[in-house]
């Protein structure tokens, strides 16, 4: 087998509903999924980025920005519900199934802007200093869940926790959520399908300010002013 130790894999399937294109829709002045491969390039994390598709025109995309697309991804892996190990463990397999073998890979979102070169790093750094299964991008909510609220079908308020009515925002314990940028693994924590969010992963940390979800017309615009101030700040 040629050795291949660490592969990124960006998933970018052509069926985007909400936002129609939204991998290849330019984003501050380039393809959406330009950001994720310009910035894999730039860790020197990787021996090779593939990127995973059904559509023939966002493999076009991200051949000229440097990704390769070394096959087509089947319609079975390319609908609504097909989830991200699935997609990964593919790509895994036709590599080993074409004499290459590899040791680490991290499935990068093509919807990423916000990811770094500096926190992909960091990602690898913690995966092979770690022992784990995973290592994901997260951030921390803005505001205490144990104190979220519901509107009820009647239309009231409801706690979901209302023991934590009368307890301080500080003394309430911290919690975070996938960033939605990446996920470094182990080939066998991706061929065995092992669930991400579990006791075998360990988190990067990113601020709030570098993580926005991408999937309403509302949510792009935001996203745009963020990245530009980001940039303009040298950030």
């Amino acid at each position: 087998m040629n050795s291949i130790k660490r592969v990124a894999v960006i998933p970018a399937r052509g069926g985007s509903k909400r936002i129609p294109r939204k991998n290849i829709k330019e984003f501050c002045g380039k393809p959406m999924i330009a950001w994720s491969i310009e910035a894999a390039k730039a860790s020197g994390c990787f021996d090779q980025i593939i990127v995973s598709t059904d559509d023939t025109q966002i493999a076009k995309v991200a051949q000229q920005y440097g990704a390769s697309v070394p096959f087509m991804r089947p319609a079975q892996l390319s609908d609504d519900y097909t989830g991200t190990v699935p997609v990964i463990r593919h790509a895994i397999k036709w590599l080993e199934d074409n004499g290459q073998s590899v040791a680490q890979v991290c499935c990068i979102y093509a919807t990423a802007p916000f990811v770094t070169s500096e926190d992909l790093r960091r990602g690898h750094d913690s995966l092979m200093h770690e022992g784990c299964s995973y290592a994901l991008s997260v951030t921390s909510y803005a505001f205490p869940i144990q104190r979220a609220i519901r509107i009820s079908g009647q239309g009231r308020v409801l706690m979901f926790c209302p023991e934590y009515f009368q307890t301080r925002s500080q003394d309430l314990e911290e919690a975070w959520h996938d960033a939605g940028q990446f996920y470094w693994g182990t080939v066998q924590a991706w061929l065995e399908e092992t669930p991400i969010f579990g006791e075998g992963s360990v988190p990067v940390k990113l601020p709030r300010h570098r993580v926005q979800d991408i999937d309403t017309q509302e949510d792009w615009v935001r996203a745009e002013w963020l990245f530009k101030a980001l940039r303009g700040q040298g950030v």
